[in-house]
């Protein structure tokens, strides 16, 4: 299969507002609700031929940008701001292959970004959108998987500018013997307001869906091996709660690997290294601590690359998140002791396999154990999980963070044939339960045997037309009568 040449020709945003079957807190953030942007484009051929593909993300208020003074409402301008600037961009350039798209535009995107006083990972948000939906409609023209698309360098992966300590390696043959897994544990999310025992639920809270609300229920439901565990930078209750969960995870069945998110809570590495060393001083936490892998992100973004967090990294390895804005963010944050990087379809596609590459370079350069991690940004069943599951299946990642099938409840509201739909062609994925359709999770694990179908890791299209058209971004102006939380 020969590389192909695209031209973008038109492009289209529209929304829906979901709702969470309980409180998400994370950072800065409980969340309570919110808003999926899904995007449509239509691409032209070498040959004449046109064909549409689609892309999903969450519009996630204080993630991309946590400015306190912003509400959510203004966050959400900001992602269509950038998806706005992303979609002229691409629509203005003329035909390429889909990698030079993004590669081409990036160092303008990201410039026309930061005159809107928007930052390098705002402006990753538009250009990934734009670049899934695009690679959808190549493969589904094509009538190939995104796996197939990726052996064959169907893209045109190869050495640019934005990557140039990537000169000489071979990009194109960078999946060539891709042989993606049937299945992937799920590291579940513990929130830092989830109740850990069903005796911490008041009455009054208890969601009575039929799926499982406190920890030790997911546990018993779903037999989950793999945990990311919030901590907020209250040492007290950190300590506390911690301890409430090693309790839970100590008597389930079998071993258990664990993640701590940090979510920027800590000013320094010497403020969470502090932390840590408290951790192993509580005999309760021992198991727990035995099962860390790594630690993501404890540090302020806005610290977290100006000085190196060797005080961490000597005990646990630490890898960047929110940090990771700029394309160059995981080759800066190296020389400052971190060893890994999440991969998140919202950060871009092709920003993950240029940071896969340089895992590979680094590695095999004996300069260390680099590695990649697989996280979540309330990746909801349809478009949004199906192709950032497939591309962290691409990247032979073997756990991911998923936080939607336990706080959003199935499709979330979403037209039941739609859903019906996506349960039909991924069967492996989803079932339907207690008069929904849901994802399933299954002994830890997501079956995404069927995600090697014809089209980016979905052989199903959105119900496009029940969906509200996407506003335009009312960015850097003030937004006038919205407030927050409207949505």
């Amino acid at each position: 299969m020969n590389i192909m040449q695209i031209k973008l020709i038109e492009t289209e945003g529209r929304e829906r507002a979901y709702r969470l079957r309980m409180p998400f807190r994370f950072g800065v953030k409980t969340a309570t609700h919110g808003r999926q942007a899904i995007m449509r484009v239509r691409i032209r051929l070498q040959d004449g031929r046109e064909a549409e593909g689609y892309s999903a993300e969450a519009l996630g208020a204080k993630w991309f940008d946590k400015d306190l003074a912003l509400s959510d409402d203004e966050n959400h301008h900001q992602l269509r701001k950038s998806l706005e600037l992303a979609s002229e961009a691409y629509l203005a350039s003329p035909a390429a292959a889909p990698f030079a798209l993004f590669a081409d535009n990036y160092d303008n995107h990201v410039a026309a970004c930061g005159r809107l006083a928007l930052n390098p990972l705002i402006a990753s948000y538009g250009q990934s959108l734009v670049d899934r939906a695009i690679l959808d409609a190549l493969c589904r023209a094509l009538d190939t998987s995104f796996y197939q698309a990726m052996r064959s360098n169907l893209v045109g992966l190869t050495p640019h500018p934005v990557a140039p300590e990537l000169d000489g390696f071979d990009m194109a043959s960078l999946f060539h013997n891709a042989q993606p897994a049937r299945s992937i544990d799920v590291r579940h999310t513990v929130g830092l307001t989830d109740p850990i025992l069903v005796s911490d639920i008041p009455a009054d809270l208890r969601v009575t869906d039929g799926l499982p609300q406190a920890l030790e229920e997911v546990v018993a439901t779903y037999a989950n091996r793999y945990f990311k565990i919030k901590v907020g930078g209250n040492e007290a209750e950190d300590l506390d709660r911690l301890t409430r969960i090693a309790s839970v995870l100590d008597r389930s069945r079998g071993a258990y690997r664990a993640t701590l998110d940090g979510n920027e809570q800590y000013p320094d590495a010497a403020a969470f290294a502090d932390f840590y060393a408290k951790l192993a001083e509580v005999p309760k936490l021992q198991r727990l601590l035995a099962s860390i892998l790594y630690v993501e992100q404890p540090i302020n973004r806005k610290q977290a690359l100006a000085r190196p967090v060797n005080a961490i990294a000597q005990t646990v390895p630490v890898i960047i998140d929110e940090s990771d804005g700029a394309l160059s963010a995981f080759s800066q944050a190296r020389e400052l002791g971190y060893t890994g990087v999440s991969s998140k379809a919202c950060k871009g596609i092709y920003k993950s396999m240029i940071n896969y590459a340089r895992c590979q370079v680094w590695n095999d350069g004996g300069e260390g154990t680099y590695f990649m991690s697989a996280e979540d940004l309330t990746c909801e069943p349809g478009l949004a999980i199906q192709q950032d599951l497939a591309l962290i299946n691409l990247l032979g990642l073997t756990h991911v963070e998923r936080n939607a099938h336990h706080f959003i409840d199935g499709f979330g509201g979403r037209p039941d044939s739609e859903a019906q739909a996506f349960l039909s062609a991924h069967p492996d994925l989803y079932h339907r339960q207690d008069g929904g359709v849901r994802l399933r999770l299954e002994d830890g694990k997501f079956a995404i045997g069927s995600l090697d179908c014809s089209g980016f890791g979905t052989g199903v299209s959105p119900d496009f037309d029940a969906l509200e058209p996407m506003p335009p971004a009312a960015w850097p102006k003030a937004i006038a009568g919205e407030t927050a939380g409207n949505d």
